[in-house]
């Protein structure tokens, strides 16, 4: 495997090869809990092609470095979607590129989960064939608290992940779910130990290499069936999350989030 390549091709993601045949797809940032700036959100939505593509790439195993998985995009990429049109227009292209590149890439993926995953890390962190959260893992879909429709993924999988009524629960109120909860109400494939994490995704991606590459691959193409069938409601949801951004809420609920205080909204909604 050419581990280089992808450093070239992708500098703000870091890579590893654990054993032959396992890409390891790392967010470790700089910045607090892996966050994503606009070069960093786009290489998040297309690195899933060239995987596609590489014969020498069989499992991808997502991991975040530091204190959290990743807490999506930052501060100054929600500003600059709310300001500059050209940066709105590309991130709901890679919004939308991440979600169906994800479905349709032909090698599994897993992700191991701990702490905050947020917005696009979110995304990439139950987009996963398999998905494994620690204990102290804190998915978090905060849409409606900054003011815009929960549109970037969660009405693709999260009803068919844990039920249409904890679906609306969840992104209705923005409040964050535990790894032991998100595999109660399948959420996720699995939550371990925080120490046993990465072995157990680990073990996991080798059980995966060990079958049949051509059957592994079919299984996951036709399972994504269901995802694919929800792809109009994915792309109404995301267009609806986009126009949000144009609208007032936004300024409060950024505000709010970078002034860590409550929102207060203007309740006289015309829809």
């Amino acid at each position: 495997m050419n581990i280089d390549k992808y450093r070239d091709q992708f500098p703000t993601l870091c890579f590893a090869e654990p054993q032959q045949g396992i890409l390891e797809l790392i967010f470790q940032t700089e910045a607090p809990l892996n966050t994503m700036n606009a070069r960093m959100h786009n290489e998040v939505a297309y690195i899933w092609r060239e995987i596609d593509h590489d014969s020498s790439v069989q499992v991808v195993l997502v991991r975040g470095a530091g204190k959290g998985f990743s807490a999506g995009g930052n501060f100054d990429l929600v500003s600059s979607m709310m300001n500059n049109d050209d940066t709105l227009l590309n991130v709901w292209k890679e919004g939308k590129d991440l979600v169906y590149n994800m479905i349709n890439c032909s090698k599994p993926v897993i992700s191991a989960i701990h702490g905050p995953a947020v917005g696009a890390g979110l995304a990439v962190a139950l987009l996963a064939d398999i998905s494994i959260a620690a204990k102290n893992a804190k998915l978090i879909d905060s849409h409606t608290k900054l003011g815009v429709a929960a549109g970037d993924f969660a009405a693709i999988l999260w009803p068919l992940l844990c039920g249409m009524a904890k679906a609306k629960y969840y992104l209705l109120t923005g409040k964050s779910i535990t790894g032991e909860e998100a595999e109660r109400i399948g959420m996720v494939s699995l939550c371990v130990e925080e120490a046993e994490l990465y072995d157990t995704a680990l073990d996991t991606a080798q059980t995966i290499i060990a079958n049949s590459p051509s059957a592994v691959r079919w299984s996951k193409h036709s399972i994504n069936g269901w995802l694919r069938m929800m792809g109009p409601n994915f792309d109404h949801s995301l267009a609806l999350e986009m126009l949000g951004f144009k609208l007032p809420d936004i300024q409060e609920g950024l505000a709010a989030m970078q002034e860590k205080r409550p929102t207060n909204f203007n309740q006289n909604c015309p829809l």
